[in-house]
């Protein structure tokens, strides 16, 4: 008597970032057949400080494309003409159309980084950051006609401690994501994953942010200062702001317990206690302790800042 083995799962993954790469080794250490990967080609413009699909594509053998349109038939051909079982999203920066997602025989799902349904949409972890947020994390969810609306699967949350920066908080989701998928993949290729409601009336949605919203109004308070700074704090743009002429990107920064009141706004040096701080003073008399700042992408010292001051 005679037993085959059922063929593997097959699946086109659309995918970029360290999460791309995370949730495909997943897939491959679950013996799923990944037929096509579609990805895309790095921003020369963006600070690439994650890792690269691409690659890791190159090291496995797998086929790549780098399609600069989702929605174009040709690449609906490409993917059809697979026939795959499953579509996976992870990272990949755009919404794909209804009719591709129909192709998948068994499902189509994205890994989105937040808790849904709060903080739909793009950047999600820096939303998140800005808002004070004291977790987040990651979810896997059927993919829709409007963005992270689908059934959950699974979610995986991450804790949001008061001083880390989105690149730190991102960096626990890149291992969320892992922890997310792995347990669930078996069920859900067996067909008998969970699909829980993601009641959107419950959450939020975000769009796309850009370098010119890291700009600092120093008359809101600290700490409001402080997450938009923890938010967008490099490899991110940084928070930035205008004074004396010149502009000056925080690099790091802590909120400080200096009663800064008595300061005016905005970039201080302060002399008052035992060694020489530079502060950002805000609207509610409490500062940001600035222990990096850049001007022209040059860290600039103390002695360099009451000069420009000065001259200012």
């Amino acid at each position: 008597m005679s037993s085959s083995t059922p063929s593997p799962a097959k699946a086109v993954v659309f995918g970029y970032h360290s999460v791309g790469v995370r949730c495909l080794k997943v897939l491959l250490a679950r013996g799923v057949d990944v037929a096509l990967v579609v990805t895309h080609q790095d921003n020369p413009a963006e600070t690439i400080w994650f890792e690269s699909v691409a690659e890791l594509c190159k090291e496995h053998g797998i086929p790549f494309i780098t399609p600069e349109d989702p929605k174009s038939p040709e690449l609906m051909a490409t993917v059809a003409a697979i026939q795959p079982d499953f579509i996976f999203s992870f990272y990949y920066r755009h919404m794909l159309p209804v009719d591709l997602l129909a192709v998948a025989k068994r499902g189509a799902y994205n890994l989105h980084g937040s808790l849904l349904p709060k903080y739909r949409g793009r950047v999600p972890v820096n939303w998140a950051v800005l808002h004070g947020e004291t977790e987040t994390g990651a979810t896997l969810h059927e993919m829709a006609a409007k963005p992270d609306a689908g059934a959950i699967i699974a979610q995986t949350a991450v804790p949001i401690l008061p001083d880390d920066t989105a690149y730190e908080v991102f960096n626990k989701l890149t291992v969320a994501v892992e922890q997310t998928l792995w347990p669930v993949l078996p069920a859900l290729i067996a067909g008998t994953a969970p699909r829980l409601p993601n009641d959107l009336s419950k959450g939020s949605y975000f769009g796309g942010r850009k370098p010119e919203d890291g700009r600092i109004d120093w008359q809101q308070p600290a700490q409001q200062v402080y997450n938009l700074h923890r938010a967008v704090a490099p490899p991110y743009p940084g928070a930035f702001f205008e004074q004396a002429g010149k502009r000056y990107v925080i690099g790091k920064a802590r909120l400080s317990g200096v009663d800064a009141s008595r300061l005016p706004l905005g970039l201080v040096i302060d002399q008052s206690g035992a060694s020489e701080r530079i502060l950002g003073v805000c609207g509610d008399g409490r500062a940001l302790h600035i222990l990096e700042l850049f001007h022209d992408g040059k860290a600039m010292a103390g002695s360099e800042l009451r000069s420009a001051l000065q001259q200012g």
